[in-house]
């Protein structure tokens, strides 16, 4: 259930008496001062996480846990993950506060296809492609001006690099990838046995790792790392690219994300990141259409053949 915390700006909250243990569907939603209003129709499925002001809490039907303001949202997620590892539902929902700049479904087509995910898949969305990521020691915000609004921000410095983090704490081994995809802003779906493939001491730690002691900040640099951990260490056989040679001789997985190696890169010096739109995505809920179609953030289920060639958006994604 999610439980009950104190905070010194409110009150303790009441715990959502309509959480089941064990039950089918679960959204955790990682909130700070955002109008969740979208997800109303759903609140009873919600377990809200808050860290902003409490006048920004989220209104009734919502009950909501405070949490400090510290981790951003990967904080939130491990700490449901750590907190709820025994009763977590079959199928969890990751989402932040506010989604529509990433996402462009409702909520009944994300549990849709959350809902058919299988045991290992993770489930992304529209209308964000995978990203690539292998700045191994570390991004260098300077060369992004896109990325400028975090890294103009005050940060706690990492004590070790990116790839430090993602031997010791993710793959738990020496192997050096050469990238991983990843979800831009951390929304994602997955099964309750894909969690579990890693024990509760695996999160614990890696909660305890990335976002408490010198990392317990507002903006750790950790938070920026982690939301490109995720899909990796859920599923390092799709999203772990360990040799330059591993890539995919298709274009896109049979979940309809662009497959091993062939993730969307940010070219360095861009001036404004708006990732690249998912396309020729296979849909494989009948509740949102019954073909293999693809999809597009404005007209879902128009086939892939109909949008021309993805070289030309593969080769732009190669200019870093």
């Amino acid at each position: 259930m999610c439980r009950q915390s104190n905070s010194p700006d409110r009150p303790l909250v009441v715990v959502n008496p309509t959480r089941v243990a064990n039950g089918e569907f679960e959204i955790v939603v990682a909130h700070y001062n955002e109008d969740i209003s979208w997800l109303v129709n759903h609140s009873g499925e919600c377990c809200v996480y808050t860290k902003g002001p409490a006048k920004n809490s989220p209104d009734p039907p919502f009950t909501f846990t405070p949490l400090p303001n510290i981790g951003r949202e990967g904080h939130t997620f491990l700490y449901h993950i750590a907190n709820h590892y025994d009763d977590l539902a079959d199928v969890t929902l990751f989402v932040q506060g506010k989604i529509d700049d990433h996402v462009d479904l409702s909520v009944d087509e994300m549990k849709a296809r959350s809902m058919v995910a299988s045991i290992g898949q993770v489930c992304t969305f529209p209308f964000r492609e995978l990203e690539n990521f292998d700045h191994w020691e570390g991004i260098p915000w300077e060369e992004y001006p896109c990325w400028q609004r975090w890294s103009s921000m005050e940060t706690a410095k990492m004590k070790e690099t990116p790839l430090e983090y993602f031997q010791k704490y993710i793959s738990e081994s020496e192997r050096i990838p050469a990238a991983v995809g990843f979800a831009p802003g951390a929304i994602f779906a997955v099964r309750k046995e894909t969690i579990r493939q890693h024990s509760k001491a695996y999160f614990e730690r890696l909660l305890e790792k990335m976002f408490l002691g010198d990392m317990a900040h507002v903006n750790p640099e950790t938070g920026h790392y982690m939301e490109r951990f995720w899909l990796a260490m859920f599923n390092p056989d799709e999203y772990v690219q360990w040799e330059i040679s591993d890539i995919s001789n298709t274009k896109r997985n049979k979940d309809g994300q662009l497959a091993k190696g062939r993730w969307y890169r940010t070219p360095m010096g861009s001036a404004v990141d708006l990732g690249a739109p998912r396309r020729g995505e296979i849909i494989n809920s009948p509740a949102i259409d019954s073909g293999a179609s693809g999809d597009t953030a404005s007209s879902p289920g128009t086939p892939l053949s109909s949008l021309g060639d993805e070289d030309d958006l593969l080769e732009k994604s190669k200019g870093d």
